[in-house]
């Protein structure tokens, strides 16, 4: 399929590049394109940024099926443009959309497309340190129709903000709370999915966690309300005593792309990087034991999210003394490194954009 590009005729002026915030701006062009039941995708374009019309019964607007990816574009000093494993983000694209009912999209040209739009709009990558191109694919159900089933139009759609840190004080470690009483997925649901319903189901939790003063919430498995599962906006990482643990994917947890590649590189680097089921209680007991050394979080947003300290059932776990770990910064430097073209990609992750 061809991409057709239609650019603007009134570019945007240029953002604060000294104070970019994160999702703050947008760039001058999205890529969209449609799907029709019996005809399949079609009419891919790049077209000027700008607002959607959508009936007051577009489905997704009732019922949710929505599903999206958020990925990023770096410039290295040379001025090369790279991607960081996007074809990881489009098969998992592809595994939210059998969850939810939408019609798969070819990986390779959802590829395609979205570096054709980053090259469209090259101008707004940013080139300061912990600075890129955040990239947002998304898919919405575009039937006018109010009953409750899949629908048979839909728009898949590419947006890019410059961004610069996650969190407004860059690498300082948070503090997270976990959370006992409200439950965001289940084995069964759709937890390992990246749609919208996830994220509204957090909400209140993070409402809570916010006015006690934590920036995140980390959710208990929503049976048992006893084992860890993920921070609302990524997954999480334990050191304790040689091991460094991440909950296993159980149906109830997002795969995360930063969270591979951290496994992938610990077990490149010889530590002992395991996926299992862990309990609060478990990790509450060791940090009383003094062999919780590190917490630290992975995603897209913000690579690494170091953890500094953790409340759990009204007891309070510094960890770290409230710093970033050795380990958790050896992760953030070396991904990053690949990343902006600093650091040699001896694990294939990255992709050019020309």
């Amino acid at each position: 399929m061809e991409i057709s590009i239609t650019k603007t005729i009134n570019p945007k002026p240029e953002p604060d590049w000294n104070n970019l915030g994160f999702g703050r701006y947008y760039t001058d062009h999205m890529f969209i394109m449609d799907y029709t039941e019996g005809k399949g995708w079609h009419d891919a374009r790049i077209v000027p940024y700008g607002p959607l019309p959508l009936d007051p019964a577009t489905m997704v607007l009732h019922y949710g099926q929505t599903v999206f990816e958020g990925l990023k574009a770096y410039k290295t000093a040379s001025g090369e443009i790279r991607l960081f494993r996007p074809e990881k983000n489009m098969a998992r694209l592809n595994v939210s959309n059998e969850r939810l009912c939408i019609p798969k999209i070819d990986e390779e040209f959802a590829v395609r497309a979205i570096k054709t739009l980053v090259k469209t709009d090259e101008r707004w990558i940013p080139t300061s340190p912990g600075t890129s191109l955040y990239i947002r694919p998304f898919i919405i159900a575009t039937d006018a129709h109010v009953g409750v089933h899949p629908s048979k139009t839909y728009k898949f759609i590419i947006i890019l903000s410059p961004v610069g840190s996650y969190y407004a004080d860059g690498l300082k470690p948070v503090k997270i709370y976990v959370e006992s009483e409200y439950v965001r997925a289940v084995k069964g649901g759709m937890g390992f999915a990246k749609t919208a319903g996830n994220y509204a189901a957090s909400l209140k939790a993070q409402e809570v966690a916010e006015a006690q003063g934590y920036s995140q919430v980390l959710w208990l498995d929503g049976v048992e309300r006893k084992y860890i599962e993920e921070v609302g906006a990524m997954n999480i990482f334990f050191i304790i005593g040689d091991e460094i643990t991440t909950p296993a994917l159980n149906g109830s947890i997002l795969p995360g792309i930063t969270r591979d590649s951290t496994l992938q590189l610990l077990r490149a680097k010889g530590y002992n990087a395991t996926e299992r089921r862990i309990s609060a209680e478990e990790l509450y007991e060791a940090y009383q034991k003094g062999e919780l050394k590190e917490v630290f979080g992975t995603g897209t947003a913000a690579v690494i999210s170091p953890v500094g300290e953790l409340l759990w059932n009204g007891h309070k776990m510094i960890i770290n003394n409230g710093e970033i770990g050795k380990i958790s910064q050896m992760i953030y430097d070396t991904i990053t490194g690949i990343q902006s073209g600093k650091l040699e990609d001896e694990f294939g992750w990255t992709q050019k954009v020309e």
